[in-house]
């Protein structure tokens, strides 16, 4: 298949923190400077992460205005370069994640060692700054440029709408279950049944963990996380005494809530001696405070944990190809990006929206 040439990098740009209040302009942008490492993507899907909208806002920090988010893309190779990875060819269905670039060097540890998420001098899909000075956009777009370490074949038995969360949601529970154990002999909590926490409950099932158990505030989603196949529910603000009741139950817990207003200090009464909670949401405020003791007298450990490497994108690809799991996903029409953000604000996805480029996704 011949390389397309006869396109342009345009897409829903935020120039202000009032983007976030469905106010993104559709505009051209300038991709990164040309290497014949990368990768010029059509863009067919993009998923709506919670990161667009702290970027957004510039909840995290300044964000770079002017800014397209958007790092759960799939589409189609249209340009790639001579020197790319992966095996990538033009018509590829290719994805990417949060990421887009590390530095990749034999002296970098994270890197030499398949932690490239770690990398201090790590691009991200949007927001980022490349060593050139040249600026990276998202997939709210027509097309991205992204280097092809970076970017990943979709296995054939997933399709493009459930791939793109996987790339970012997907993966950053992924990770933390699979590198603290998940699986036969363990019993796992996930707080949070949303975006990242429904992934959650689907991986840690689908590892072979010998129980999992939804945590959240109200039994609002009670029925999902049943058909989810759960084994237990918690539900933080309706249980009395939830913490006392459920003490010293779970292995691993994974924290998906971005919520200054968490109950830390209950979610840790609830690990087993020598647990783990790991956090991977990330509030715009601090997380709340809570007594060392609680981690103390259990010998437990709290942790942290940021998307995921390359090799471990394709590890669960591979695992959601085989056992066919089925994300819950809800598709919106990209030229709506503005009105499906508000709705993802508001709490309406269920459980992650997936914006459709109709013009490709056709094609």
């Amino acid at each position: 298949m011949a390389a397309q040439n006869d396109y342009k990098f345009q897409g829903w740009l935020a120039l202000d923190p009032e983007s976030v209040n469905g106010k993104m302009e559709w505009q051209t942008f300038e991709p990164k400077t040309w290497e014949e490492t990368d990768v010029d993507i059509k863009v067919t899907h993009c998923g709506i992460c919670g990161s667009d909208i702290h970027t957004l806002r510039s909840g995290w920090g300044p964000t770079l205005y002017p800014c397209c988010v958007g790092h759960e893309i799939v589409g189609t190779a249209v340009k790639v370069g001579s020197k790319v990875e992966n095996g990538i060819k033009v018509g590829d269905r290719v994805g990417v994640g949060a990421q887009a670039a590390s530095c990749l060097q034999p002296d970098c540890e994270e890197c030499s060692n398949n932690d490239e998420c770690y990398c201090p001098r790590t691009v991200e899909t949007y927001n980022g700054k490349y060593p050139d000075g040249s600026k990276s956009y998202g997939g709210y777009s027509d097309y991205t440029r992204v280097p092809s370490h970076f970017v990943f074949k979709i296995p054939d038995g997933i399709s493009s709408a459930d791939a793109a969360p996987l790339l970012c949601g997907g993966v950053t529970v992924y990770s933390p279950l699979v590198r603290n154990g998940a699986g036969p002999g363990k019993k796992v909590g996930i707080i949070g049944i949303g975006g990242l926490g429904h992934f959650g409950l689907l991986f840690a099932k689908a590892l072979g963990s010998d129980k999992v158990v939804a945590i959240s505030r109200n039994s609002l989603k009670r029925d999902d996380a049943t058909k989810m196949g759960v084994d237990g529910f918690i539900a933080t603000e309706e249980d009395e005494n939830w913490a006392e009741k459920n003490a010293r139950s779970l292995d691993l817990i994974i924290c998906t809530v971005s919520s200054a207003k968490m109950p830390m200090a209950g979610y840790l009464e609830l690990l087993r001696t020598h647990g783990v909670l790991i956090q991977v949401g990330a509030p715009d405020e601090a997380i709340p405070a809570f007594n060392a003791f609680s981690l103390i007298l259990r010998g437990a450990k709290l942790g942290g944990s940021d998307i995921g490497s390359p090799g471990e994108i394709r590890a669960m690809l591979d695992l959601v190809a085989k056992q066919r799991i089925k994300p819950w996903v809800q598709t919106r029409p990209l030229k709506s990006a503005n009105e499906a953000i508000k709705d993802m604000e508001a709490n309406k996805a269920r459980y992650r929206y997936v914006l459709v480029n109709e013009a490709h996704a056709e094609s």
